[in-house]
């Protein structure tokens, strides 16, 4: 479990992070989102122990992230992860289980059956030869090599093909189900929407709503329904020459276009409905275009 309790991070009279109280609670994926600048990898450093806080204070299973022992309860996953490139996979995970005093026979078990989980299967050629996403899949291997209750995942599947973006989205949330408690960092908001069991939304450094996706799009979220006719009802496009389409925000606007069809001896044809996204509510939360963390 993570546990924050108003943290905040200053570097001079700039607030790069300012936070209220929020959890991310085990067996559970939490999203960190937020515009350029927002503050969304300091405090992923913050709570990994490798920046400290101005004040406030955060927990990583219990244990204070300054004052506390977090090594052995916390896997993180930074954005950009350089490895030993002239190691081969199973060397360099070794490697990082001697440093976690994990036994040999526990760390080969371990090693071979995350990366049998992630589908990698060059695990004896060096690690500069392999591609970019077999590299993410041997840090995110390293990540778990302590088998830590926490995860902080930051960008894991940036920049990747759909086939290794699905595997790594489908890995997290394998690790849910294992209990893990998850932080889930991305700019890619439909990854987040997909894999995030409750998400926060970040903007100057503080987190401005919080809460399930349902939750979000109750509370920020609209509706559009678009409707295609045979008839040319009020404002409405012609589509395919015999079809006419208009687009309205609520059930109240479909009851008018039926009865405008209706009155011109038409008829509704089809109605589709667009609930928001995450991308949407995101945008009209910040009013910001997302993009990689700062």
């Amino acid at each position: 479990m993570i546990e924050v309790q108003g943290l905040s991070k200053l570097y001079g009279d700039e607030v790069a992070a300012d936070h209220g109280v929020w959890r991310v609670e085990s067996g559970e994926v939490f999203g960190l989102i937020g515009p350029n600048g927002a503050g969304k990898t300091t405090t992923l450093k913050i709570l990994a122990g490798l920046i400290n806080p101005s004040s406030g204070s955060a927990s990583i299973n219990g244990n204070d992230i300054v004052t506390g022992d977090i090594a052995h309860d916390l896997g993180f996953l930074p954005e950009t992860s350089p490895l030993y490139e002239d190691m081969t996979a199973i060397e360099y995970l070794h490697f990082f289980a001697d440093l976690y005093d994990v036994p040999e026979t526990v760390a080969d078990d371990r090693i071979h059956d995350t990366l049998n989980r992630l589908s990698l299967e060059k695990r004896d050629t060096v690690l500069g030869s392999l591609s970019k996403g077999m590299q993410r899949k041997v840090a995110i291997a390293r990540a778990l090599i302590n088998d830590p209750p926490v995860l902080i995942f930051d960008e894991p599947a940036s920049g990747l093909d759909p086939t290794t973006t699905e595997q790594i989205i489908q890995f997290t949330e394998d690790l849910r189900d294992d209990g893990k408690a998850i932080l889930f960092s991305a700019h890619d908001l439909q990854q987040v929407e997909s894999v995030c069991d409750r998400v926060a939304l970040m903007n100057h450094g503080e987190i401005i709503v919080q809460g399930t996706i349902a939750e979000l799009r109750e509370e920020h979220a609209s509706k559009q329904y678009t409707i295609q006719t045979d008839v040319p009802v009020p404002n409405s496009d012609s589509r395919d020459g015999d079809r006419f389409q208009v687009t309205v925000p609520d059930m109240d606007g479909v009851n008018r276009v039926r009865e405008s069809a209706q009155n011109l001896d038409g008829e509704i044809l089809d109605i589709e409905s667009r609930e928001s996204a995450l991308q949407d509510i995101f945008l009209e939360v910040t009013g910001a275009v997302d993009g990689d963390s700062e």
